[in-house]
């Protein structure tokens, strides 16, 4: 499944009503860490195709959602599971820290 790029718009029927876990990428085009994270995000949207959900959120474009999950830097993840937040971790992250932040949603 390819990486979705989330708005305020989409972000209900893409994200919280989404039945399986959803890792979210709050970045910015300008963010050097943030082009270093995608590639990374890329590789395991195509490892977990359907059992996790991977979307961006552009933080330049879409500052109202980067304010309510109260994103101050970038990159950013959040993984959401049935529509509730259930962790976050802030910097670049490599696989095996993305395969930890994704077990929080393994409890339900």
């Amino acid at each position: 499944m390819a990486v979705v790029t989330v708005t305020n718009d989409n972000f209900e029927q893409e994200v919280l009503a989404c039945k399986i876990p959803v890792l979210i990428d709050f970045w910015a085009e300008w963010c050097m860490p943030c082009r270093m994270q995608s590639p990374v995000i890329d590789e395991m949207a195509e490892e977990l195709d359907g059992k996790v959900k991977f979307c961006k959120v552009n933080v330049d474009e879409e500052s109202a959602l980067s304010l309510k999950y109260q994103v101050m830097s970038i990159p950013t993840l959040i993984v959401m599971h049935l529509g509730q937040f259930k962790t976050k971790a802030v910097g670049m992250q490599d696989k095996a820290a993305i395969r930890e932040l994704l077990k929080a949603c393994e409890t339900e």
